[in-house]
């Protein structure tokens, strides 16, 4: 089963009206499950609602860390909220210095949050990472993030930072940029992620694949990144499907499969 392990279902159809044949669509190229990622407090109800609807469908909970609306979320907070079954994991949560220093120490606090209500309630992390590698690998180290490891979602980095990301256990996954003409970088990781640690996904509605780029992106293009890292890895794209399925439920143990 090939799954989009990484998605955001409420913002690609805001009004929740288009949300059945989104998910068909994805079906009809063989994506079998989805896990639709909370961005901040105010959206968790409408992210668990999904979930709740669809049964080939998970949900998180967690605060991006350019989200600066809001109340903080607390360590007790989160973890209450992630107690929920339909709630799989803890994020996006994650360090983003790409529009500068502004908010460093209230992103790097956040998600030692994050990691800590992860620990409490034993789910696993989606972690976004731009522009702030070695903050991010430090905290992950200090806050004992590889007792629940998780996914660095949307790897935009190289085989090195690859390396250590899976030195404390997490998973890394591939979006549309590994399609892109400027991403070596990336198409090298891809290659030598090992097998077991290795998973796609749109972060739908944003980053849409090649010959995607530029539209809004859906899960079911992720059907054109799964296709496009199986050709890197010489593999044909049924067992690229597997793979990446398998993966998903080992990471996420308490999702249900739904065939």
């Amino acid at each position: 089963m090939l799954v989009d392990s990484h998605c955001h279902l409420d913002l690609v159809d805001p009004t929740l009206t288009q949300t059945d044949a989104l998910l068909e669509d994805a079906a009809l190229v063989g994506v079998g499950h989805f896990l639709s990622v909370c961005v901040s407090l105010e959206n968790a109800p409408v992210v668990r609602g999904i979930a709740a609807r669809y049964p080939q469908v998970s949900a998180s909970v967690g605060v991006h860390p350019n989200h600066l609306e809001g109340d903080e979320p607390t360590v007790a907070q989160l973890a209450e909220l992630a107690s929920d079954p339909l709630i799989v994991a803890l994020g996006e949560t994650g360090l983003d210095y790409h529009y500068g220093p502004d908010y460093v120490a209230l992103q790097q606090e956040r998600l030692r949050t994050h990691i800590r209500a992860a620990r409490e309630v034993g789910k696993p992390l989606i972690v976004h990472m731009r522009d702030a590698t070695e903050d991010m690998l430090r905290i992950l180290t200090e806050e004992r993030a590889h007792e629940v490891a998780g996914v660095m979602h949307c790897f935009t980095g190289d085989w090195m930072t690859a390396q250590r990301a899976l030195e404390l256990g997490f998973y890394i996954s591939f979006s549309g940029i590994v399609t892109f003409k400027s991403a070596d970088a990336i198409r090298e990781a891809a290659c030598l992620v090992p097998a077991e640690r290795l998973l796609v996904e749109t972060d739908a509605p944003y980053l849409a694949p090649v010959p995607y780029r530029g539209k809004q992106n859906q899960p079911a293009y992720v059907r054109q990144v799964a296709d496009y890292v199986a050709d890197l890895r010489d593999m044909e794209q049924d067992e690229l499907d597997a793979l990446v399925g398998r993966n998903f439920f080992e990471l996420f143990p308490v999702i249900q499969r739904t065939s």
